[in-house]
């Protein structure tokens, strides 16, 4: 089979990894493997084990080029550094497409290195499951990946894939794989070591592959001695092709302790020319290795020529296609042990020089790498910053392993990138105090020094520097809640941008992505919601790429809120929803912001009486956010918790779920420490202490929204009403009028001038405070609003007639179908018109409230309500209270 060319703009360093391993010229056809492995795909799991050196690749690439088809398998050669499960289903779903697997566009690689989203894979097993074909994924080099938990993801993509998926592990390991299961049901094939060994009859074919004469009896005998290893084997006849008497080297090919050592470094490496020599052991550091890389280790410009040679020789080393070879892992290692014991100087002097021909090559992360390990760590820093890729060390795919990387550069390395790099691991530790004593100590330098290393003055790479440092100081101001630092960064980053190449610019939109969401966050924490929409808004349309996706997630997330706290429901929720939908796509994981979004709609669905949505919304949210989430998303979870519970009547657990913010938090958002003291309020309310209501507001600010509508409640359940509405006075002035605080000062002021005697005043409040709910079906002010609320909707049905999305017990049962004339209960022929006050009176004995309880409420004495009792039933030809209420009932006046 052809090796499929790589994709358009495909990453050759990457592609190699994609590619099937060309078989050496004198590799030997074992057509009663191959014929097992093609066997094996009729199932769903192939096995192929060995210690190093046992010809395990090389079978298993001589089968897929023979007998896998284009389009319906993928080869992924794996590496140590993908012992991580974000980064290994990345590859995984890299390597399907660089084959021409084909995939949906809603399976894309996972953000974050340390985990990959459950869903993901489960759209990978549902589109694999869904193919008419099967498709067939070797992961060659597995016993690379030790870490069990993406053993038991590839488990369940198997079992969920079906016959979807045919997986071929080649591994010197067995997997941690329930392997049990699969010999249970026959679904397992096997090829072991001691299938891969080398029969006599193969053994002779190598030999005659490599020209040399030997005789049969010689080739069995080194076959039995070295039990068929083929690494071993070829070792045996490259060293008889180079050995005077071929017969004697055969005969005497040694395989004791030390002795495959001892060969590739006395034989195989001695052998070779000076410069050859020389060309190994330097590029002995590097996982693959490039012509033009070559040279620059060594430097010369025979590396082209050199590694040619060596291929042709077949001389451990192995094409990748592209012009990129990789080493025998064993004999790279021999060389890398004996390059850092004997030549530690020159060991170092190739890492720096990998480094800096990598950077330029534009692989950062393989220069960062080498460019730490040769101890430049200035150079790391520098090439880090002037890439503007200053964001990768806090989030993204490479965020833990450059943090890992950077936090060994010595705490004395000089200039202002090592400085901003020590800011960056600042801020991951949030810790912004000590972020901007480092962001100081950068720009203190940068006027002297431009971050080159050689004092050389480049106005591009300090526009860099100086960038970063905006950024950085963007974020300490989001950790810190300091508006006017924020507003400051944002400014100097817009005129530093215009002093680099645009080309720069353009190839990184998350860092305009996270200063517009970092300063959008700020504002929203002050209590700025308008220009905190508009930061935000900014943030939501920079381009799609990863790099962007997590300050667009948390730019949606904050815009959401901002609606939901407004009282636009319906756009909190699309910005939610959006939200999610981008955390999926980008496989952002849980602990990265993506609760806020499920906080979102939870809140949503408590103000509308969805509690059951509710509750599986902040299930979701408490397991998605993280321990470093921002402070309002974690405080406002408690007050959506608290909520949802009061809203379910249990006012005592709400206030146990209630979290009091802290110091910082009530500092830096006084709304919403304002927010959370107005929900105790509310819950100390409904359970009856009105006094501890008001005294959960001692510290709130009383002329904010919400601490003024839970102080008016609190004084009308004292029997207040004159000063309730004296709280409400402030709110007059508001633009708004339909957010669940303004629907609930409505429905409050409407019970305040109802217990001072204006019952028609308190009708029409009602009725605007129900229109103003009505288009976001604003369920929770009338919930809490009961019982009163129940009196004034039961004695005017018309009320409620147009929301039905209002609380059942609110609205007022329907009259009984009754024939008039029926019994007793046969009505007259004309009644009289009740007036507004028989009418209260009615509505309340309907409640079956004796005359005494009537009279408390309506503020009237009790022989007032007996004279307005007698004139009811008068006018409803009644003899008694119960039958003038179901008389009334049949006449819809109530």
């Amino acid at each position: 089979m052809p090796h499929p060319s790589p994709p358009p703009n495909a990453d050759p360093i990457m592609a190699v990894r994609f590619a099937v391993p060309v078989l050496p010229a004198e590799s030997v056809h074992r057509p009663r493997l191959v014929g097992r492995l093609a066997e094996g795909v009729r199932g769903p799991l192939v096995l192929v084990t060995g210690p190093a050196g046992a010809g395990k690749t090389l079978l298993a690439a001589d089968w897929f080029r023979t007998v896998c088809g284009t389009g319906r398998a993928a080869w992924l050669t794996l590496e140590q550094s993908d012992n991580e499960p974000g980064r290994f289903w990345t590859y995984v779903l890299e390597a399907m497409r660089y084959h021409g697997v084909p995939l949906p566009a809603d399976i894309q690689a996972p953000y974050d290195p340390r985990g990959a989203d459950p869903a993901l894979l489960g759209r990978l097993a549902a589109h694999l499951h869904s193919q008419d074909q099967p498709v067939v994924l070797v992961l060659d080099e597995f016993d690379r990946i030790a870490l069990p938990q993406i053993a038991a993801e590839l488990h369940e993509l198997i079992r969920h894939a079906g016959a979807g998926l045919r997986l071929v592990l080649v591994s010197r390991t067995d997997p941690l794989l329930p392997l049990y299961r699969y010999r249970l049901t026959g679904e397992l094939t096997c090829v072991r070591a001691a299938d891969l060994a080398f029969s006599a009859e193969e053994t002779i074919e190598l030999f005659t592959t490599h020209g040399l004469a030997v005789t049969e009896e010689s080739i069995r005998a080194l076959t039995t001695r070295l039990d068929g290893w083929a690494a071993g084997l070829r070792l045996a006849a490259l060293a008889a092709q180079e050995a005077p008497d071929p017969e004697a080297s055969v005969r005497d090919f040694e395989t004791g302790q030390g002795a495959v050592a001892d060969f590739l470094t006395n034989e195989v490496l001695a052998a070779q020319p000076a410069e050859t020599q020389d060309l190994l052991l330097r590029t002995c550091v590097l996982d693959q290795i490039h012509p033009d890389l070559a040279d620059a280790l060594t430097g010369r410009r025979d590396g082209a020529r050199i590694l040619d040679d060596l291929d042709r020789a077949n001389a451990f080393l192995t094409p990748l296609g592209h012009s990129w070879y990789r080493q025998h892992p064993l004999f790279a290692e021999i060389l890398r042990i004996r390059l850092h014991v004997r030549q530690p100087d020159l060991e170092r002097v190739v890492h720096v020089r990998a480094a800096r021909w990598l950077g330029e090559h534009g692989q950062l992360m393989a220069a960062l790498t080498h460019a730490a390990q040769g101890e430049d760590w200035e150079f790391a820093a520098v090439l880090l910053v002037r890439s503007l890729a200053v964001w990768r060390l806090l989030v993204g795919r490479d965020a833990e392993r450059l943090a890992h990387l950077f936090a060994a550069m010595p705490p004395e390395t000089p200039g202002p990138a090592p400085a901003l790099a020590r800011a960056v691991l600042e801020l991951a530790r949030h810790d912004p105090d000590r972020a901007v004593a480092h962001l100081r100590a950068a720009e203190a330098t940068l006027g002297r020094d431009s971050g080159t290393g050689d004092g050389n003055r480049d106005r591009t790479g300090d526009a860099a520097l100086r960038l970063t440092a905006a950024c950085l100081r963007a974020l300490a101001a989001r950790q810190t809640g300091s508006v006017e630092m924020a507003e400051a960064a944002v400014a100097q980053a817009a005129q530093l941008r215009a002093q680099l190449p645009p080309e720069l610019v353009e190839a990184h939109p998350e860092l305009s992505a996270h200063l517009m969401d970092d300063l959008g966050a700020v504002l929203l924490k002050d209590g700025r919601f308008a220009e905190a929409g508009r930061a935000l808004a900014t943030a939501v349309e920079t381009p799609d790429a990863p790099d962007t996706a997590q300050p667009r997630h948390d730019s949606l997330c904050g815009l959401g809120l901002i609606e939901l706290l407004d009282g636009r429901l319906t756009r909190a929720q699309e910005h939610a929803r959006a939200a999610m939908a981008e955390a999926r796509r980008s496989a952002l994981p849980p602990g990265a912001g993506t609760g806020a979004g499920q906080l979102v709609l939870a809140e949503v669905a408590i103000d509308r009486g969805e509690l059951a949505a509710a509750d599986a919304e902040l299930r979701s949210a408490d397991a998605a956010v993280g321990d470093n989430s921002d402070a309002v998303v974690t405080q406002e979870l408690s007050v959506a918790h608290s909520l949802l519970l009061l809203a379910d009547g249990k006012p005592k657990a709400a206030l146990d779920a209630l979290q009091a913010p802290e110091p910082a938090v009530q500092a830096a958002a006084p709304w919403l420490a304002d927010r959370v003291a107005a929900t105790a309020a509310a819950a100390h309310l409904a359970a009856g202490h009105p006094d501890a209501a008001l005294d959960a507001l001692r510290d709130a600010d009383r002329l904010a929204p919400e601490p003024a509508v839970a102080s008016a409640r609190a004084r009308l359940a004292l029997g207040e009403p004159e000063k309730a509405l004296h709280d409400l006075v402030e709110l007059d002035a508001r633009d708004t009028d339909g957010s669940v605080v303004d629907v609930q000062a409505m429905l409050t002021r409407a019970q305040a001038v109802d217990a001072l005697g204006d019952p028609a005043t308190a009708r029409r409040l009602v009725r605007a405070a129900l229109d103003a709910a009505h288009a976001e079906r604003l369920w929770l002010p009338f919930r809490l609003a009961a019982p009163w609320l129940c009196r004034v909707l039961n004695g005017d049905p018309g009320l409620t007639r147009p929301h039905p999305w209002l609380p059942p017990d609110l609205r007022p049962a329907p009259a009984p179908d009754l024939p008039l004339g029926a019994g007793t209960d046969e009505l007259p022929a004309v009644i009289p018109p009740l007036s507004e006050r028989e009418r209260e009176v009615l509505a309340r004995a309907a409640e079956l409230m004796s005359t005494e309880e009537i009279a408390t409420d309506l503020f009237l004495s009790v022989n007032t309500v007996k004279t307005h009792l007698k004139s009811i039933n008068r006018k409803l030809a009644a003899s008694r209270r119960g039958e003038a209420v179901r008389r009334a009932r049949r006449l819809n006046l109530l």
